[in-house]
């Protein structure tokens, strides 16, 4: 029994994994997707993976002339050397030839696909992109006339052994049957999208809605196109991906603590690696100082941590934990803190989700910090897929033993109400309510361990004493309380 041939590599290392290694081997594959989706620029991509596998590569072109194909490249400041360009004009409307016999359409129909028959006989390619499939269905003039030039031009190249892309719009809605024709033929049909969103930047993402004999990562994966790298694809996170990676060794009973004693003698002695702890509270209550508390008892520990940023400028943060007494600009200029500072609006759940992954490779890496969480889910324009996505991180994380903390801001300044409006008290393992409230008339901050999955903790109101040079936990708040 013959195996699976090896995949063809797309040039693109997201759509490869997406792909379990790239795309089957000498098969027709439809890439469909509206105008400005990033059709041509996967296509060129594909095309300069063979070149530079040492494959011939064929564009075949009834859509774009070349100066647009090299426009397109030199955006990116890619050079299309090794790919062999062929135009062909594929409107009936401007024959030449006067027929009594024959309609016009199709005498060209016949000279288009002699044309790039032709054209695969002289280059002999491994790799051919056919753009486009529109002008096939304009020039064959009917369904049925549209799926025999399909099966023909199917045969033709399978048994020249090609790997092809076809290009084609998405039809319209109304035109299923046109859609189906398509898509019921090739090997696998990949569809690219892209959403405007009230404010930032357009959103983009790609499906693989089929694919035979692959067990592919099925569903929608974000992407974007970038100057100079092209389509990029950042695989949506499926947990037991991370299974087989390495895992940090964790000694019995192990506990994380903060170094505050009586902090982790409110959680029960410390916190559990590879659960969540979410941080809720109004601005100026002390959440960014516990994740910076917590941080800082790891790094002095020889452990690592990652920070990400998407409210707080990097500057700001280091200046307010030094005035607390916390040196992290040290342990972020030795590289054993990471930090990475986010514009919401230029960023995919997706691409965040990588650049997290990539970020926890480091094997001494325990803790995770997203400041906020807030501004992360706001930054996005889906907010079901957005908590569907950071869930998924979260498993990823809690199968490496990495704490990770998320910062939750609330309404105003002694406001109450969260600023998601989803119910998330399920991502955390682990809820630490910060509140400013008023004691026989001065206020005071408190800090309450509302949920502990994982063991016992103390149910009292503390105060949180944050001063200059020093940040510390005080005993149980006496006396009548109000928030």
């Amino acid at each position: 029994m013959r195996g699976r041939a090896e995949p063809v590599a797309t040039g693109i290392d997201g759509l490869d994994e997406v792909l379990r290694g790239g795309l089957p081997t000498a098969n027709l594959h439809l890439l469909q997707g509206a105008p400005g989706t990033g059709k041509t620029t996967l296509a060129l991509q594909f095309l300069r993976a063979g070149v530079a596998a040492g494959e011939r590569a064929l564009y075949v072109s009834l859509s774009q002339s070349r100066f647009e194909l090299e426009e397109i490249a030199a955006s990116h400041g890619w050079s299309l050397e090794g790919i062999e360009i062929v135009e062909l004009q594929a409107d009936p409307d401007t024959a030449q030839v006067e027929q009594t016999i024959f309609r016009t359409s199709d005498v060209h129909l016949d000279e288009t696909r002699n044309a790039i028959r032709d054209a695969i006989d002289r280059v002999q390619p491994k790799r051919l992109v056919y753009d486009s499939l529109i002008e096939v269905r304009v020039l064959a003039g009917d369904i049925s006339r549209y799926h025999r030039e399909l099966i023909g031009l199917k045969a033709f190249l399978r048994q020249r052994g090609i790997t092809t892309l076809l290009i084609d719009m998405e039809t319209a809605a109304n035109e299923p049957v046109l859609d189906m024709q398509a898509r019921g033929l090739v090997h696998g049909v990949l569809t690219v999208r892209k959403k405007l969103p009230e404010f930032g930047r357009a959103k983009r993402r790609i499906e693989i809605s089929k694919m035979r004999g692959v067990a592919i990562y099925d569903g929608y994966h974000d992407m974007d196109i970038r100057q100079g790298d092209g389509v990029v694809v950042y695989p949506r996170i499926v947990a037991s991906r991370g299974a087989q990676e390495r895992t940090p060794e964790l000694r019995s009973g192990e506990l994380i603590q903060s170094g505050l004693e009586n902090l982790d003698r409110m959680l029960g002695g410390g916190q559990e690696p590879g659960t969540t702890t979410m941080v809720v509270g109004q601005a100026g209550t002390g959440k960014s100082t516990i994740a910076s508390l917590y941080a800082t008892a790891a790094m002095k520990r020889g452990e690592s941590v990652a920070l990400f940023l998407f409210e707080e400028r990097l500057e700001t943060f280091f200046r307010r934990s030094e005035g607390l007494g916390m040196n992290l600009r040290e342990y972020y200029e030795q590289g054993q803190l990471q930090i990475f500072d986010f514009n919401p609006n230029e960023i995919s759940a997706g691409e965040f989700g990588k650049i997290v992954q990539e970020a926890v490779r480091d094997e001494r890496l325990r803790m995770v910090v997203i400041d906020s969480f807030t501004g992360y889910m706001s930054a996005l324009s889906n907010e079901e897929q957005a908590l569907f996505d950071i869930q998924a991180l979260l498993k990823f994380l809690a199968r490496r033993n990495i704490l990770t903390f998320l910062i939750i801001a609330q309404h105003g300044l002694i406001g109450a109400e969260a600023t998601i409006t989803m119910d998330m008290s399920f991502l955390g393992d682990t809820v630490l309510l910060l509140r400013m409230q008023e004691l026989e008339g001065s206020i005071r901050r408190s800090l309450i361990a509302v949920k502990k999955r994982h063991g016992p903790h103390a149910l009292s109101v503390n105060e949180l004493i944050i001063e200059t040079g020093r940040v510390d936990v005080g005993e149980p708040l006496a006396g009548h309380v109000r928030p």
